[in-house]
């Protein structure tokens, strides 16, 4: 099983809503590409979507604070 620190996929951002709404979207675009090719994998689309933000090769672009 593997484990990923939220503390570390967020790097230094503050919304953990944030990180869970981009880690589903980014498991609904991984399902839909592996259903438009046909790959048929054990690994779930959540679990590789959590190692792309882990990884750092997806991350969470959130607005500036207006002050």
């Amino acid at each position: 099983m593997r484990i990923a620190s939220v503390d570390n996929m967020l790097a230094g951002k503050e919304s953990r809503y944030a990180l869970v709404m981009g880690v589903a979207k980014r498991a609904r675009q991984i399902a839909y590409e592996f259903e438009e090719k046909g790959v048929i994998t054990d690994e779930k689309p959540v679990l590789l979507a959590i190692d792309d933000f882990k990884n750092h090769r997806y991350n969470i672009l959130e607005p500036e604070d207006e002050e």
